[in-house]
């Protein structure tokens, strides 16, 4: 297993590290939630619609809160008699709902690119759409300057176009331009982002990239980790100012969507501990927007073994649950497998059309080491599975080490996007519980079962209504920024399962209810994350909160995706807008 399988890209690490490794590695929690204890009378009481999240109690009128928490939740009058002199009255414009849980994004990897220009699917519906964006941003960048893009995917498009030399040439031909893949593992350039990389048609390829050319003449598409990084390797570098900018920025967005806790879902792989000491020297310097989870990234730069790795961790003084109420480590992540986007997804089957059929990152000892590694250490796992064959191969090897294993551990493998029957009771027996990017149903449903899959493994995709009948205690995640953090929108596509492409339904039989759905964004998702005092408004649990324009649980989940937030709090305190 090499760290190049699956660590940050090289142009993200040279880009990011140098001003995150600034923060060093002394742990220095804020603690805000430390001197403040519950007591007996209210120091704040909210009024108005209230939608717990509770089936016993799905309403309330009233929510009594002390020293952040909930000491009551009911009727007006149920609650009054918590108050006192000093309780403050609010009484939100809109439906209080418990705060959104997002269980699987990524803050490290989005910063490098969060400022470029998106030229996703969602922002380009068309392909001429990217070409006319590209335009317009180079319209407002100066002459000299590049041009950066990402989140481009030719899968969505018909006939699965590139962005050329040439075709990048006529945006501009007076700057660099640079446009990255949604995977990360291409990108596209014109002339003059080749020529500020020093690289020209007669360059050799790095070892392990590819710099594609055709009758000699590169074409303007560089494949993998070590091209990529020769072609960005001129860009300027954030410092530690603009870093944090950045990560108030992408909480914020996070925030704003009405989510109050995130799982970091590969922390280390940039810089190591440097990366939860920012985050809580950050989070002293003034309160994140959202409450974060961190996942520590089994592979790290200059450690051979994952024994090694978690030792690093652990001297560190990264071990299960340190950290604060704001910033905690929670989780053991490793990478079983690719993308199936990218057709590096290990399947037991090949790709529609192929002979390939993707491949897992670990050989099955070495599988087993890595996983052993965060067990010894009382980690939850987190393993990466997008094919059904790495399923496959992961549930094997969690079979062969979990006997005798804490179940309180709450172990759980990412995407889960295509299972068979078998593995779904095989991963409640071994407590093992999916978290499912759900909006590839909607935003590439349509490639997956035309191009890449076919119609029999399209219909096993993201399997939520099965994952609720074997017993399994699912979650939605948007693996930001891969998509949009959105939940409300990923709750929709569980219950409807249609398509953007042409509006069908895929596999209606695993469409959830609306329900379910719900409770795979915010209570079974909270407990995913070891967050059992959250996702849910009741009586000992954080006043975590977001106030939105209508109630998901009584209306139409059509509607879902538009669904305005007005507010997010926590601890019963303002955390959007700032």
């Amino acid at each position: 297993m090499s760290e190049a399988c699956c660590a940050a890209p090289p142009t993200t690490r040279a880009h990011l590290a140098p001003a995150i490794a600034t923060a060093g590695q002394t742990l220095t929690p804020a603690g805000y939630g430390d001197a403040r204890r519950a007591g007996s009378v209210a120091d704040l009481l909210i009024v108005g619609e209230i939608a717990t999240g509770d089936p016993a109690a799905p309403r309330a009128e009233a929510i009594a809160v002390s020293g952040g928490r909930i000491i009551g939740i009911g009727s007006r009058s149920e609650v009054d008699g918590l108050t006192g002199p000093d309780t403050r009255t609010i009484a939100p414009e809109g439906v209080v709902i418990p705060g959104l849980i997002e269980p699987h994004a990524h803050i490290w990897a989005s910063l490098m690119t969060l400022d470029w220009t998106d030229v996703s699917h969602v922002a380009c519906p068309e392909f001429d759409d990217v070409v006319a964006t590209l335009k317009d941003a180079a319209a407002r960048t100066a002459p000299g300057e590049y041009l950066l893009a990402k989140l481009f995917d030719p899968s969505l498009y018909p006939g699965e176009p590139v962005l050329t030399r040439d075709i990048l040439d006529r945006v501009a031909s007076d700057r660099p331009v640079v446009v990255l893949n949604a995977s990360m593992h291409f990108a596209y350039a014109n002339s003059a982002a080749f020529a500020a990389a020093g690289i020209t048609d007669q360059t050799p390829e790095p070892v392990g990239g590819t710099l594609q050319r055709i009758d000699g003449r590169l074409t303007g598409v560089v494949g993998e980790s070590p091209a990529v990084a020769l072609l960005l390797g001129n860009l300027p570098r954030p410092d530690a100012a603009g870093i944090e900018r950045g990560i108030r920025q992408i909480l914020t967005e996070f925030a704003s969507q009405g989510v109050t806790s995130m799982r970091e879902a590969m922390t280390g792989t940039i810089a190591g501990v440097s990366e939860i000491a920012l985050l809580h020297q950050i989070n002293g310097a003034g309160r994140l927007p959202t409450r974060v989870s961190t996942a520590q990234f089994s592979i790290l730069a200059g450690y051979d073994t994952p024994a090694a790795v978690a030792a690093a961790w652990r001297e560190a003084g990264v071990t299960p649950f340190s950290g604060d109420d704001m910033v905690r480590a929670d989780a053991w992540k490793l990478v079983a497998d690719g993308s199936n986007q990218g057709r590096s997804g290990y399947f037991l089957q090949p790709y529609l059309g192929e002979n390939n059929g993707g491949h897992a990152n670990w050989t099955p000892e070495s599988l087993r080491d890595v996983m052993r590694a965060g067990l010894d250490d009382g980690w939850q796992l987190m393993i990466h599975t997008n094919g059904d064959a790495a399923v496959e191969f992961a549930l094997t090897a969690a079979e062969q080490l979990f006997p005798g294993t804490d179940r309180t551990l709450r172990h759980r493998f990412e995407h889960a996007s295509v299972t068979t029957n078998d593995q779904l009771a095989r991963m409640a027996a071994a407590g093992i519980s999916p978290s499912f990017l759900m909006d590839h149903v909607y935003y590439w449903g349509a490639a997956f079962r035309d191009t890449i899959l076919g119609p029999e493994r399209a219909e096993r995709l993201d399997r939520l209504a099965s994952a609720y009948r074997f017993g399994l205690r699912p979650s939605l995640h948007s693996d930001y920024n891969v998509t949009r953090v959105q939940p409300l929108h990923a709750a929709r596509t569980a219950v409807l399962r249609q398509l953007e492409a042409d509006g069908t339904v895929l596999a209606p039989q695993e469409c959830a209810t609306p329900e379910q759905a719900l409770a795979a964004i915010t209570t079974h998702a909270a407990w995913q994350i070891h967050a059992d005092d959250r996702g849910s408004l009741a009586v000992g649990n954080r006043a975590d909160f977001a106030v939105v324009d209508r109630n998901p649980w009584t209306s139409d989940p059509g509607g879902w995706a538009d669904i305005a937030v007005h507010e997010t709090y926590l601890d019963g305190t303002p955390a959007f807008p700032s």
